[in-house]
């Protein structure tokens, strides 16, 4: 599982805890909400981190896809250009110039199927992150909210006079012994999520795929398209 994955875990099991019921059952409640706190306040900073690194990898993402598409653009365009000087040749009786501008064309063709199956490639990828983005995004706000809840529960609590001898051993062990109730049902989530995110090697292999331009009978059925269209 990706860091990103593990923060975003944590993120919605936190966003979702029942921070009063924690309170509500520890001996010694000023000290559980001094570790909630501490809790809380470093996983937020973990998952905005988690955010601004993910909105980076989604920028460049998208970038190289709008490049893609603009490519199998301009290269649909060359490939129509020299199509039809081909045909203009042809129709002139220059056979041999017009068999040179359809090998031009049907290069332009090779290369805009490689920038379109590459612009193709990407889109799960950034679908991904978008998603991962905004469950962050959800599970931050919940986390500022039970903050928010236990920050105003603080001063409170320090008026409580509780005796107890168990008091004492309160740490932050304690309080994550009370969280892991929650962690069979977010493991499934995470679970789930991890495979949403496609690793770099993925994307590797499918770029690597498209170095075979091999693709002799569609690059011959667009550049058939094309001289239909002429």
């Amino acid at each position: 599982m990706s860091d990103k994955q593990s923060v975003l875990g944590r993120a919605v099991r936190l966003s979702t805890t029942d921070v009063g019921a924690l309170v509500e059952r520890a001996e010694d409640p000023r000290a559980v909400l001094d570790q909630l706190v501490r809790d809380y306040t470093a996983a937020i900073a973990d998952a905005e981190r988690a955010v601004s690194t993910t909105l980076g990898t989604l920028r460049l993402l998208e970038q190289d896809h709008a490049e893609d598409v603009k490519a199998d653009g301009e290269w649909g365009a060359r490939a129509r250009t020299v199509s039809r000087k081909a045909d203009v040749l042809r129709a002139s009786g220059s056979d041999a110039a017009a068999d040179a501008f359809d090998r031009l064309a049907k290069v332009a063709l090779a290369r805009q199927l490689r920038s379109e199956r590459e612009a193709t490639a990407a889109e799960p990828a950034i679908a991904a992150q978008r998603d991962l983005v905004a469950r962050l995004g959800a599970a931050l706000d919940g986390m500022r909210s039970r903050l928010g809840e236990l920050k105003s529960q603080h001063d409170g609590v320090r008026s409580l006079s509780r005796t107890t001898g168990a008091a004492e051993s309160v740490n932050a062990l304690d309080t994550t012994s009370e969280l892991r109730r929650f962690e069979d049902k977010v493991r499934r989530e995470e679970t789930r999520l991890a495979g949403k995110e496609l690793p770099a090697s993925c994307l590797d292999g499918q770029f690597e795929r498209l170095d075979d331009l091999g693709d002799t009978a569609e690059v011959e059925a667009r550049l058939a398209a094309l001289k239909a269209t002429t």
